[in-house]
C-alpha cells in the first residue's frame, strides 16, 4: 500500500506545514490523530520513539520531520513544486530559517501569559499541567533554548517588516509568483500566532503579510479520509519498505551500511531511535528497525538537524 498517511493533530503548527503542502500539491491522504502529549504508543511503534509532530507514513515507510517530508512529497507529486528550479537553495534555506527562528519567535509570544490563558481556556488543570510538563521534557537535553518573550516581542518588528517589504516588492510569494516551501514554512510559524485571539494582533500591522497568509491558506488540505492508528500499524505490518534510494553518499561520520546506530535530533525531541544503517544522502539517513505490532519498518530522517551515533 503506497497512500500518504499523515499522524498529526490539529493544533500543531508544523502539522499544519504539512497538511499544506498535500493540499498545495493536490494529494490525498489519511489523517492519524494522535495525542499532542505523550505517551504516544501508535505513533511510536512505527517511529521508534521519535515524538515529534508530524510524522508521515506510506507503506512500511515512516518519515520524520516536516523538511524531508517536503522532499518526500516533491518525489510523490513533482508540480507544483515545492523545491522550484533554479530556487531549490533558496527555497530549502529560507525554509530552515523559518522552521527555526521564526517558529521559535511564535512560540515565545504564544507562551506570554496571556496567550497560555486563551491556549488553556476551559481545560481541566490536570491537562495544563500535563502539557507543560510534557513540552519542558520535550525541550529537555537539547541545543534549542527558550527564547524570553521580551526579546521576541523586540525582535519581532524586525522579523515581519523585513517580510512585509518582500511581498510588497517582489510578488505574490516569498520567492516570487509561484510558491515554495518557504512559504509554508513561514506561514505555519505565522498561523501558531494568528490562531490565538489574545497574541494575533501581533500580525496587525503588517497587510502584505496578512494578504500573503490568506494566499497560502486558500491551498486548503487536500482530500482526505479518516484512519485509525491501529489500522496505520497494519498498513506497515502488511507492507514491504519501497527500494533504497540509489544517490548513497559516504558517510560523513565513518559509519557503515549495516551498522547499529542510534538516530535523534540535535534541538529538541532529542529521543535516540535505534537501528540498522542502510543508506546514508545529502538529505536523508535511514535506518531498519523491527516492530512487534509493525513489523519491519524503515524510518527516514532528514541529515540536517540529526545525528547519528554507534549504537
Amino acid at each position: 500500500m503506497t497512500d500518504l498517511i499523515l499522524h498529526h493533530y490539529p493544533q500543531s503548527p508544523f502539522a499544519e506545514k504539512a497538511r499544506l503542502m498535500l493540499g498545495f500539491k493536490g494529494l490525498s491522504w489519511h489523517s492519524v490523530m494522535i495525542p499532542p502529549v505523550m505517551p504516544k504508543p501508535d505513533l511510536t511503534a512505527l517511529t521508534g520513539g521519535y515524538r515529534r509532530t508530524p510524522v508521515l507514513q506510506i507503506g512500511a515507510d515512516i518519515y520524520c520531520d516536516t523538511a524531508l517530508i517536503a522532499r518526500r512529497l516533491e518525489q510523490e507529486k513533482a508540480a507544483p513544486a515545492l523545491f522550484p528550479e533554479g530556487q531549490e537553495a533558496a527555497a530549502a534555506g529560507l525554509a530552515q530559517l523559518a522552521d527555526q527562528v521564526l517558529f521559535q519567535h511564535a512560540v515565545a509570544i504564544n507562551f506570554q501569559p496571556q496567550g497560555l490563558a486563551e491556549r488553556f481556556a476551559g481545560m481541566p488543570e490536570q491537562v495544563i499541567k500535563a502539557f507543560v510538563a510534557d513540552r519542558q521534557k520535550l525541550f529537555s537535553g537539547g541545543s534549542a533554548s527558550r527564547l524570553e518573550t521580551d526579546v521576541a516581542l523586540s525582535q519581532w518588528p524586525a522579523l515581519l517588516s523585513r517580510l512585509e517589504l518582500q511581498l510588497e516588492r517582489d510578488g505574490d510569494f516569498l520567492l516570487g509568483e509561484h510558491p515554495s516551501v518557504a512559504d509554508f514554512a513561514h506561514y505555519h510559524a505565522l498561523w501558531f500566532v494568528a490562531s490565538n485571539r489574545a497574541v494575533a494582533a501581533a500580525l496587525d500591522p503588517y497587510p502584505a503579510v496578512r494578504a500573503w497568509m490568506q494566499r497560502v491558506a486558500d491551498f486548503g488540505h487536500g482530500s482526505h479520509t479518516q484512519m485509525s492508528g491501529e489500522q496505520a500499524i497494519a498498513v506497515a505490518r502488511d507492507s514491504a519498505p519501497a527500494a533504497l534510494p540509489a544517490d548513497a553518499i559516504a558517510s560523513p561520520g565513518g559509519f557503515e551500511t549495516g551498522q547499529a546506530v542510534t538516530v535523534s535530533a540535535v534541538d529538541y525531541g532529542t529521543d535516540e531511535v535505534a537501528g540498522t544503517l542502510l543508506f546514508e544522502g545529502a538529505e536523508e539517513i535511514i535506518i531498519a528497525r523491527e516492530d512487534e505490532r509493525a513489523g519491519l519498518v524503515h524510518v527516514h530522517f532528514p541529515r540536517f538537524g540529526f545525528r547519528i551515533r554507534a549504537a
